[in-house]
């Protein structure tokens, strides 16, 4: 068997069996036999399958979404958001001021994600190290990860080209201000600029799982299965020894087929709410308490400006540059990227309601957008009643400076570069007339919750990796601690929030604990 990936001719359909498909062949109950299972098909799952099959295991992959291909890629955020989105889009922290954006479908989150790729920061790898004790993870295994996926998903810094006017923008404030800033980098090929990635990548061009890792792990013998959900893991003498499942039709939820999986490994790659919420389906065992406990949101206040002239700001690459001036935590612990949207997507950020809103989206083509991100405490948690799932999250008092001097530094850089005024995605007022005004209005912004609308692309913890079972769920090979041969392959791992944008490390860690169960 060759071990280099071949990429799936634009247009094919993957061999996934979904509800419909199980329905017409009249199944009510499939039992499934595999060397691996894998839970999720995102970043995490999809590499993990490549990786397993590509070595001449058998793998099973079970994705509770659909499979919708790009050739269903409408474009239309309603439509979209109904179909790939974790519910429709609308899922949200209790107190409900935190969107919480999630793929639901195959390829997960890197079908809508909008293909910015970071590896972790130096300064966050060495926290795992010096408080965490994951020493293992060093830098030299890392770094070559980081290079082989990077090579195999084309990922690459927008060039001139690719830089929307929205990016433009950010680099001439940042450039009047001398701050430091520089065009981000992206897994695409060939991008043909629609501006669109939050909506899937009709063209094909964005390289995520759909595309690529899954694709080729069909070509090593993978099984795909989409609506398909994880109920629970089979547990007997400390060891997994099965999972339940059921196919689902995704418009009505009703239930088709009752699955039963056996298997040596088992591998959960659902992402940082769904992975802690199946593990407590499954009644694993919690010695430290932290399942489900230490989320990260990784929030972003998205800022824009009004600029005087149409830039016309969503037309190219849908997030092109970033400030990385105040990324190390002494220096603030956040970044700026330049992220536009076409206007049904960004329509709800702007003020106002009936006809000043109406007005407001009249000059939508003068608008530009960044989005504010912070390096955040990890003080969230995930908890789960048997039927409903609850995200808990507040930003924590010593985060809410980091969030206020990010967008206080969104604001600086608009008025540098010229706009004519500034728009805080605040509950309440939220406009910014003049420079002379950002600090009046960010520090008068309400205390506490509901002050601020923010939006999460990237929860991360809940399951996070550690040397004990008193510090953590799964031990430095992504196993659980109290489950043999079960193994979490996600965001969920992260001890900490790592700042920048997760897709590229959850790719590597996954890679890293692949090669650990292959070499067992």
């Amino acid at each position: 068997m060759t071990s280099t990936p071949t990429p799936l001719a634009p247009g094919a359909p993957l061999p996934v069996t979904d509800a419909a498909a199980l329905r017409a062949r009249g199944e009510r109950r499939l039992s499934l036999r595999a060397d691996v299972v894998v839970v999720g098909s995102g970043a995490g799952g999809a590499v993990m399958a490549y990786e397993l099959a590509r070595a001449g295991r058998s793998v099973v992959v079970l994705e509770a979404g659909r499979y919708v291909p790009s050739t269903q890629f409408t474009e239309k955020t309603v439509d979209m958001f109904d179909k790939v989105f974790q519910d429709r889009g609308a899922q949200l922290n209790t107190d409900g001021d935190i969107m919480v954006l999630q793929g639901r479908c195959v390829g997960g989150s890197t079908v809508v994600n909008g293909a910015v790729c970071f590896r972790i920061p130096d300064h966050v790898l060495e926290v795992w190290h010096r408080t965490h004790g994951l020493t293992h993870l060093a830098h030299a295994r890392l770094h070559g990860l980081y290079e082989k996926i990077e090579r195999r998903l084309s990922v690459h810094e927008n060039g001139p080209h690719e830089l929307s006017a929205n990016a433009r923008v950010l680099m001439t404030g940042a450039e009047r201000l001398g701050w430091s800033h520089k065009p981000l980098s992206r897994n695409t090929k060939d991008c043909a600029l629609t501006g669109f990635c939050f909506h899937g990548c009709a063209s094909d061009r964005k390289q995520s799982m759909l595309v690529t890792y899954l694709p080729w792990a069909a070509a090593f013998g993978a099984r795909l299965f989409a609506d398909t959900r994880a109920e629970r893991f089979r547990l007997q003498g400390g060891r997994v020894v099965g999972l339940d499942a059921t196919v689902r039709d995704p418009a009505t939820g009703e239930i088709v087929c009752r699955v039963d999986v056996t298997a040596d490994r088992y591998v959960s790659a659902a992402g940082p709410i769904q992975t802690p919420i199946l593990l407590m389906n499954s009644e694993l065992p919690n010695p430290s308490r932290a399942l489900g406990a230490h989320l990260a949101l990784h929030p972003s206040a998205l800022v824009m400006a009004e600029m005087p002239e149409p830039i016309y700001g969503w037309r190219g690459a849908t997030v092109g540059s970033y400030v990385d001036a105040f990324e190390h935590p002494d220096k603030g612990g956040f970044l700026l990227e330049g992220g536009m949207a076409a206007p049904d997507v960004l329509s709800v950020m702007l003020p106002g309601q009936g006809h000043t809103h109406v007005e407001a989206m009249t000059r939508y083509a003068h608008f530009a957008a960044t989005a504010a991100l912070i390096h955040d405490e990890n003080v969230g948690r995930v908890s789960w009643d048997g039927r409903d799932k609850s995200i808990h999250y507040r930003i924590a008092d010593v985060d809410r400076p980091k969030l206020h001097a990010a967008m206080k530094a969104a604001a600086r850089v608009f008025f540098a570069a010229g706009a004519r005024r500034v728009y805080l995605p605040a509950f309440g007022d939220g406009l910014i007339e003049t420079p002379a005004d950002i600090d009046r209005v960010v520090d008068g912004l309400p205390a506490g919750p509901s002050s601020v609308r923010l939006i999460s692309y990237h929860p991360q913890g809940t399951c996070r990796m550690a040397t004990s079972a008193t510090d953590g769920v799964v031990g430095p090979r992504g196993e659980v601690f109290g489950a043999r041969d079960l193994f979490v392959a996600d965001a969920s791992l992260f001890p900490t929030s790592i700042l920048v944008n997760p897709q590229m490390t959850v790719y590597a860690l996954s890679n890293y604990i692949a090669e650990e169960m292959l070499s067992t």
